[in-house]
């Protein structure tokens, strides 16, 4: 996907989980973060950005934060909401070893959660949780960059899941060139790491969807999407 309207800036700092300062020229604006994580390798003072203009007048904020110059990894996109249009154009591409699919739905209610997304194809139900990767250390991306109970529930239920019968994924989204997989951050979340391996015993699987990311676009590279995990022999 590539956004329109866009402009470059520098960062200054965070203001609150959803709002920082930059600079357009030599002109300080408040904008709007699109991601709520913390961002703290990546949000730090002189940082280059990118911008989006809002398209509606009567907002607060003229303009989101889309994405940000990485030192050592080039542009890294933090739009919270991107990972999962990516993931929907994924699927809906048809890839091995999803190609005979015969629906997808977004937002499914299973339990208690509210899973990313249900699919179907002939003998398969298929459930898939996405999250977005944006924090990388020593070529490895990590996940997540803050605790999160709600991420750790999903895992669970998804292990759960398999144990009724259905194929589930763990799908992460990584917005960090020249990244191909993503580990738990323990030493971040220890309850996420460790959902995420009972889940895994129980037969989730995980799927790396590393990205192609500049400035002011971002698009799944097919050829380096990988899936670990127990299942039948297509799986690699």
């Amino acid at each position: 996907m590539r956004y329109d309207d866009t402009l470059s800036a520098v960062f200054v700092r965070r203001n609150n989980r959803f709002s920082a300062d930059v600079l357009i020229g030599d002109e300080t604006h408040t904008v709007h973060v699109k991601n709520t994580g913390r961002l703290k390798e990546l949000l730090r003072e002189g940082a280059g950005v990118c911008l989006q203009r809002s398209s509606n007048p009567n907002r607060k904020t003229a303009y989101d934060l889309i994405s940000v110059f990485g030192q050592g990894t080039g542009w890294v996109n933090i739009d919270s909401q991107v990972p999962n249009v990516l993931v929907r154009e994924y699927l809906l591409s048809r890839p091995s070893p999803f190609c005979d699919l015969t629906q997808v739905r977004g937002e499914y209610t299973f339990g208690d959660s509210r899973i990313d997304f249900y699919a179907e194809a002939p003998g398969r139900k298929i459930l898939m949780e996405v999250k977005g990767c944006t924090l990388e250390k020593d070529g490895i991306g990590w996940f997540p960059d803050a605790p999160t109970l709600r991420g750790a529930r999903h895992l669970r239920e998804l292990g759960e899941a398999c144990e009724k019968g259905y194929e589930t994924y763990a799908a992460f989204v990584i917005a960090v060139p020249g990244v191909n997989e993503v580990r738990p951050y323990a030493e971040n979340d220890p309850l996420f790491a460790e959902e995420m391996a009972l889940s895994e015993e129980r037969g989730m699987k995980v799927i790396f969807l590393p990205c192609r990311t500049e400035m002011d676009s971002i698009e799944i590279i097919p050829d380096k999407v990988s899936i670990r995990g127990r299942g039948p022999e297509w799986i690699r």
